[in-house]
């Protein structure tokens, strides 16, 4: 079951007694627990009858005891226990999640990793409960899921645009949502959000950001990439080779499996990569540019400036523009 769907199915009533949260993407963990906060109880309920426990401070017995009191002037009680990866105990909630009090509702919030599922407990709440892992959104999906997500508050996006917060925001799911809730506030609903909208709103640049620059290397476009590295060289606040080199590298990387897949159609290079299609027609185009022996040299090059960015094999102090420069002019040479 996804998020989504339990989260409809909290919504419309159907309650479970224990939901265990666990995984590396804390941003779906945090959206279940919300909605069991804002439909477990009633508001005049949750005085009495909501605890929220951390796991560095709880100690089991008193937890145990929580679970297990009656609710006061109330139908159930809400039990949470968050940060639950510092929980060292347990072993202790096993004989509780065998058998779970009937009028209270707990919550595991395991956050950044994910729980060991061969322990005993997790059988016990697989079947008096829910447990939900909460893996990180492949890289090669989230752009999909940036859509989904902006389609859900009643606009559209651009592609260009869905790049750009890929981009720049990261697989942090946390403030893809806080910059696409901004945009809704300030952006007439049913719009279609494009990368002026978030050059103005999320400060973005739709000209000078690493998702330009990588374009033009691609295309070999000397000329625009330099006067993009320029702008980095001037404003180091818009990115950092830190960034510039993994996006560059994967580019590169993706160009030399390109080379050899037997399939070189559009959608065969997007199944093969696990990519959107329109990435894959810009980097089928980006391949007539490149072949195997420069992209093998240029993976070279953005090791050996990796290195330098950390200080390991430069002569001098030079800024992180002047390196970035010196890596696209022997890039694109």
């Amino acid at each position: 079951m996804d998020h989504r769907q339990l989260i409809k199915n909290i919504k419309s009533g159907q309650l479970e007694n224990i939901y265990f949260l666990h995984g590396e993407e804390p941003y779906f963990i945090e959206e279940i627990t919300n909605a069991i906060l804002e439909n477990a109880l009633e508001e005049h309920e949750r005085d009495f009858n909501q605890i929220v426990i951390y796991g560095k401070d709880a100690e089991p017995l008193s937890l145990i005891s929580e679970l297990k009191n009656y609710p006061m002037m109330a139908a159930r009680k809400l039990v949470i226990l968050k940060e639950a990866q510092d929980f060292k105990h347990f072993d202790y909630l096993e004989g509780y999640c065998e058998a779970p009090s009937p009028t209270t509702i707990f919550v595991v919030n395991y956050k950044y990793k994910a729980f060991d599922s061969r322990k005993k407990i997790m059988k016990s709440i697989l079947k008096n409960g829910i447990v939900f892992k909460s893996d990180k959104v492949k890289e090669y999906l989230l752009n999909d899921w940036i859509q989904q997500t902006v389609k859900g508050k009643g606009f559209a996006i651009s592609s260009k645009a869905t790049m750009l917060l890929a981009e720049f925001l990261g697989n942090d799911l946390g403030r893809i949502v806080n910059e696409i809730d901004k945009l809704s506030i300030l952006i007439e609903k049913g719009t279609t959000i494009n990368e002026v909208h978030i050059e103005e709103n999320i400060g973005i640049s739709k000209d000078y950001n690493v998702y330009e620059l990588t374009n033009a290397v691609a295309q070999n476009n000397f000329q625009k990439a330099f006067k993009i590295v320029d702008y980095f060289n001037h404003n180091p606040k818009a990115t950092s080779i830190v960034m510039v080199i993994p996006n560059l590298f994967k580019l590169f990387s993706q160009m030399m499996r390109i080379h050899f897949v037997p399939n070189k159609s559009k959608d065969g290079v997007a199944s093969y990569l696990k990519i959107h299609p329109f990435v894959a027609g810009e980097l089928l185009a980006a391949t007539k540019h490149f072949n195997p022996k420069k992209i093998a040299a240029n993976i070279e090059v953005l090791h050996e400036y990796d290195l330098k960015s950390k200080g390991i094999g430069s002569t001098g102090a030079v800024s992180e523009g002047e390196l970035m420069k010196e890596m696209v002019f022997r890039l694109l040479h």
